[in-house]
């Protein structure tokens, strides 16, 4: 279900971007203002470009809000800092001595720092 929900959001995403990109500009916003009173242009179609943003807008809200239901559904009961707190706490790990072999030889130790093949 989420799934579905969660395709449909994106397709609303993407037709909303379309749909703004489309309309054509009030003020002029990238020069593209332009005049000509064509067929097309006119204030019947900015109206219904206007409606088609208004319901895509509506519906991506809409499927907002369901996905967080769903969302808030699938989480567990309680918070991360509850599931810290019911957690035993980790021993203290104690600290080793590094071994010998990573340690600098000594001044009057003559053994070699890499170790033979033998």
């Amino acid at each position: 279900m989420e799934n579905v929900v969660l395709i449909v959001h994106l397709i609303l995403a993407l037709a909303l971007i379309g749909v703004v990109l489309l309309q054509r500009s009030e003020g002029g916003g990238l020069g593209m203002g332009g005049g000509g009173g064509g067929a097309v242009s006119g204030r019947s179609a900015a109206t219904a470009m206007g409606k088609l943003t208004w319901i895509l807008a509506i519906a991506f809200i809409c499927t907002s809000i369901s996905l967080t239901i769903i969302a808030a559904q699938k989480s567990s009961g309680g918070s991360v800092i509850d599931r810290l707190a019911d957690a035993p706490a980790p021993a203290a790990a104690e600290v080793e001595a590094p071994t010998t072999d990573l340690l600098p030889p000594a001044e009057g130790d003559n053994a070699p720092l890499v170790p033979s093949a033998d």
